[in-house]
């Protein structure tokens, strides 16, 4: 390190060449907000001074924007199906080169084995990928994870570099209540100096004060304006989200101004890989924000200096002396094309193409094969019979939210047992737990998804990531369970007790081992049968079926254990009688 840093300073002071020097730039100064137009000089991955510099390499930027890299502070990778070094891929080709993950999907199916493939795998990508350690696992009571990580468990992990604090504390009752556990947890982040990520999803404003009186500092769950203006008065910082699902940033934009912005940052929270690839990541958000009205250099300030701070990375989210030399060039602030992607100096992507001969193999990380397999109770033809005695709760699907809805109806029975409506739309759902054998079955009304015929199964329920399946008929619902058992996990379309498409995610179920653009493919396939069978088009039918068993989003869900209502944060019962 120190002949590095005389290095650098030599380098700076014009004592000897750099090792890259960026010439014709218009550098964008995420400081000042202003456009800069001189050369940047780079030393062992560090920008080292702008100006006349000789380099051991030259590049040549003709006129374009340098753009400091982009930063997602809050995605669990997990949620794009892909694995760390599949993920970053996707990233770089966006310009994004630094995330901060939370890994609690696989930390939910895995525990500590989880945590431990995640971060080596996100070690070998040639982008910063930080861990925040999961806070939850399990969420609640109220449901079957496959691991439980507590404050002993989690401590090791703090001694890693790339390890920066505790991620979104979702139980928010049981920091109200000063349960040991969460207490035990954000008492050993304080003290090794990280930062801690909330998650106020449903909360008022005049009860989120304990987050922030807890050194909870940052917020992902705000909806609207006057949720987000209520985190920005208790100091904490604003995240703002744009992800398949959650869809936050029109409606909480309103806030962001000259005062305001600077604690605020752009987040993708759940973001599937056809998203990824057809619309991007942070640089999408980006696009939509200017659109919308926010100033070029106020928003691409927000999603580089801004996310830094917020979770102190000192050298990371500008271009100055001492930073990090992560950038991209494109030649619109507006439209954000983006066509060359630099880590530390070192060019990941060349004219919108990888350099493919940076990233790992996905078979090359040990520990895939200590990830636990699915272990599920034996099914039978009456698993998923559901009593019900006429008038029932079910739950509603808002599109393109985390939020459902609680309604009351009378549905159709047979024999006392609830028989799915096409026509009315109430088709039945099931949660199946499948990491201990326990033979829970979760069963509920589900209203919103249009399916016409058939099942649709995943293995990814958060966040204890049990298979949850939403059909037309019990047949098909068993027939895609069993399937994804028998498979290792993954998403199914079954019909007539036949597979129609399914994507396999043989990692923990969650994940896949093909590569980012083959899982895309089978993605967009699985996706357009879903909606051949009737699935609604107005929303990502698989990723909205996954976010029904989050028992911490408001306000009806379903968990291995049954249906869960947040406004009581207890089971209930399906029958409203």
């Amino acid at each position: 390190m120190t002949s590095d840093l005389i290095q650098e300073i030599q380098a700076s002071g014009k004592q000897i060449p750099a090792d890259l020097v960026v010439k014709n730039g218009k550098i964008v100064n995420v400081f000042t907000r202003q456009i800069m137009e001189t050369d940047l000089a780079i030393k062992n991955g560090k920008v080292v001074g702008f100006g006349s510099y000789e380099g051991k390499e030259i590049l040549d930027a003709k006129g374009q924007f340098v753009v400091p890299g982009l930063i997602d502070g809050h995605v669990h990778i997990e949620s794009s199906l892909l694995p760390p070094h599949e993920f970053a891929k996707i990233s770089l080709l966006h310009g994004v080169t630094t995330v901060i993950t939370d890994p609690h999907e696989i930390g939910n199916v895995a525990g500590e084995t989880g945590l431990h493939y995640m971060i080596t795998d996100a070690k070998a990508t040639p982008m910063n990928i930080f861990t925040m350690l999961p806070s939850c696992v399990p969420v609640t009571p109220f449901e079957t994870s496959g691991a439980t990580l507590t404050a002993q468990n989690l401590a090791p992990f703090m001694t890693e570099t790339e390890v920066l604090g505790l991620a979104e504390v979702m139980n928010y009752h049981a920091v109200a209540q000063t349960e040991a556990e969460i207490i035990a947890k954000i008492t050993a982040i304080q003290q090794a100096g990280g930062v801690i990520d909330g998650h106020a999803a449903g909360i008022a404003a005049e009860e989120l004060a304990l987050y922030p009186t807890a050194q909870i500092r940052t917020d992902h769950e705000a909806v609207n304006a006057k949720e987000a203006q209520a985190r920005l008065d208790l100091g904490m910082y604003l995240m703002i989200r744009e992800g398949t699902v959650a869809k936050d940033l029109h409606a909480i934009l309103p806030v962001v101004n000259e005062a305001t912005a600077r604690r605020c940052l752009f987040v993708t929270d759940d973001k599937l890989i056809d998203d990824l690839v057809e619309e991007g990541s942070i640089d999408h958000i980006l696009r939509l924000a200017i659109a919308a009205g926010l100033e070029p250099l106020l928003a691409i300030q927000m999603a580089t200096l801004n996310a830094a701070e917020c979770f102190h990375l000192r050298t990371l989210g500008a271009l100055a002396p001492g930073y990090q030399a992560d950038f991209f060039l494109t030649d619109d602030l507006t439209s954000l094309p983006i066509y060359d992607v630099f880590v530390k100096g070192q060019q990941v992507v060349s004219q919108q193409k990888l350099v493919t001969d940076l990233f790992p193999k996905a078979t090359e990380n040990p520990l895939l094969a200590e990830l636990p397999d699915m272990s599920a109770a034996p099914l039978t033809k009456t698993s998923f019979q559901l009593p019900v005695n006429g008038l029932a709760k079910i739950i509603e699907v808002i599109p393109n939210s985390l939020i459902t809805k609680q309604v009351l109806a009378t549905v159709p029975t047979e024999d006392q047992l609830f028989m799915p409506s096409i026509e009315e739309d109430f088709l039945k759902i099931a949660v199946v737990e499948r990491h201990h054998a326990t033979g829970n079955i979760g069963l509920g009304i589900v209203k919103g998804f249009q399916l016409q015929t058939g099942a649709l199964a995943t293995s990814v329920s958060h966040d204890s990531h049990n298979i949850v399946v939403v059909g037309t008929n019990d047949e098909d619902m068993l027939s895609a369970v069993n399937r994804l058992l028998e498979t290792g996990g993954g998403m199914i379309v079954v019909n007539q007790q036949q597979e129609i498409q399914r994507l396999p995610l043989a990692i923990g179920g969650l994940m896949s081992t093909l590569g980012y653009q083959e899982t895309y493919q089978r993605l967009v396939a699985l996706t357009d049968a879903a909606h051949y069978q009737g699935a609604s088009s107005d929303f990502d039918p698989f990723l909205t079926l996954s976010f029904l068993t989050l028992s911490v989003i408001p306000e009806l869900k379903i968990t291995d254990q049954g249906l869960f209502s947040f406004s009581e944060f207890a089971l209930t019962k399906v029958d409203a009688e």
